[in-house]
């Protein structure tokens, strides 16, 4: 019985469908080409296309390779993206960057690619997460210009906009979206904790900006872009929270939220100032306090005092305090009709 219970199950297993392509990842090596890496266990065809969409006919630039990786052309400029075309079951999966490659950017991303709720995909060029963009480049400007953002959601308080406008809206005609506050609260606030659970209580701080961000994409008008300064607190908890009522699991959102170690670039993120001038702006005092430590300003891995991540010890407090992420959102206005919307929109 043994035996042939193993034959039966050796059997199966010859007989069943191979994955389709998994593990995509588009890496810029320079101004000019890409190397893309897949995980597949039949040959791959890699098609580039102009718009977030798999579907198509187009001649492949890579042909049947099971190698794993390709370097390919994908100039800086514009945005593109890549469809792998499985050659067992012709299954087709999207990717993209996810860094978009600004030459006076800090942290621009997509959110897309991420596996959400029912198996889909969150759909890449729908929602944009950067940090400051006051010394964005005519070619940076000429690349955001072709994401088609309909709403710019600045999460930064009155002090950080004042020296450090956001000028993507009037260049590309998209709404911009903001809330009056001051930065020292929220800045006295996280100082207070001692480096634990730093973020607690910025979710009734930045409850106002949420709230508008999460009507903006609901909206479905164009790409939604957000943003802070740093484009790692704020920004990095407004993207847990589009995430999450989309499905993707936590794992996957710490990953996302410490991406911004890596990518942010903090010499961008604040134009050319003397501190003297500006001598009761927090925003200011900080970074002109950061240039002064050995190697200047850095980003510094989001972790506290404990080596927990900062974004799991917000989880748990929304978690306990609200139920979780869809309970918080419920304080927001954000209905179950809502995050089936949601998911409707930013799902595919």
């Amino acid at each position: 019985m043994r035996i042939k219970t193993l034959f039966t199950l050796a059997l199966l297993a010859g007989t069943a469908p191979a994955l389709a392509v998994d593990n995509v990842t588009v890496a810029r090596i320079d101004a000019d080409t890409v190397k893309v890496t897949w995980r597949d266990s039949d040959p791959v065809d890699i098609i580039v296309t102009d718009t977030p969409v798999a579907a198509g006919a187009a001649t492949p630039v890579v042909k049947a390779s099971r190698k794993g990786e390709a370097i390919i052309p994908m100039p800086a400029g514009t945005r593109q993206f890549v469809v792998l075309r499985d050659g067992g079951d012709a299954s087709l999966t999207l990717a993209a960057e996810r860094e978009l490659p600004l030459a006076k950017g800090s942290n621009f991303r997509d959110l897309g690619g991420y596996k959400g709720a029912g198996g889909k995909t969150v759909r890449w060029g729908k929602v944009f997460r950067s940090g400051a963009l006051p010394l964005l480049t005519e070619e940076d400007y000429t690349l955001l210009g072709g994401l088609n953002i309909g709403t710019v959601v600045d999460l930064r308080s009155l002090e950080e906009r004042e020296i450090a406008a956001t000028l993507l809206d009037d260049r590309t005609g998209a709404l911009f979206v903001s809330n009056d506050y001051s930065l020292k609260p929220l800045m006295a606030n996280m100082g207070s904790m001692q480096g634990e659970y730093v973020y607690t209580g910025m979710e009734k701080l930045l409850a106002p900006q949420y709230r508008s961000l999460f009507k903006r994409l609901l909206a479905d008008d164009g790409a939604v872009m957000y943003h802070c300064s740093a484009g790692q607190d704020r920004t990095g908890i407004a993207s847990a929270l589009i995430l999450s009522v989309l499905g993707v699991d936590r794992e996957t959102i710490l990953a996302d939220y410490h991406l911004s170690t890596e990518l942010r670039r903090p010499q961008n993120e604040l134009p050319p100032l003397d501190p003297a001038d500006h001598p009761n702006n927090p925003i200011v005092q900080y970074y002109a306090a950061a240039a002064k430590k050995p190697g200047g300003i850095k980003a510094e891995p989001l972790y506290s005092a404990s080596g927990k991540s900062h974004l799991a010890q917000f989880f748990e407090v929304i978690d306990r305090d609200y139920g979780g992420v869809e309970g918080y959102l419920a304080t927001l206005g954000v209905t179950a009709i809502d995050v089936a919307r949601l998911r409707s929109l930013y799902l595919e």
